[in-house]
């Protein structure tokens, strides 16, 4: 009897941003204060960094 090789499917991350899951190893990275954030680009990049500086500043008011 022969094996069937099945295919292996990447780890993959949510995106923090619009929630889609990538592969693991084509995920761009940001380590934050606490925590390890992923984006599947950087249009979900530069989202986030706006709503986390509009956070801060309406934290420091």
């Amino acid at each position: 009897m022969t094996e069937k090789n099945k295919p292996i499917e990447p780890d993959t991350v949510e995106c923090d941003v619009c929630l889609k899951h990538i592969p693991e190893s084509v995920a761009q990275t940001m380590e934050g204060k606490d925590y390890i954030h992923h984006f599947c680009g950087l249009h979900c990049y530069k989202k986030w960094q706006e709503t986390e500086l509009s956070d801060e500043k309406a934290a420091n008011n």
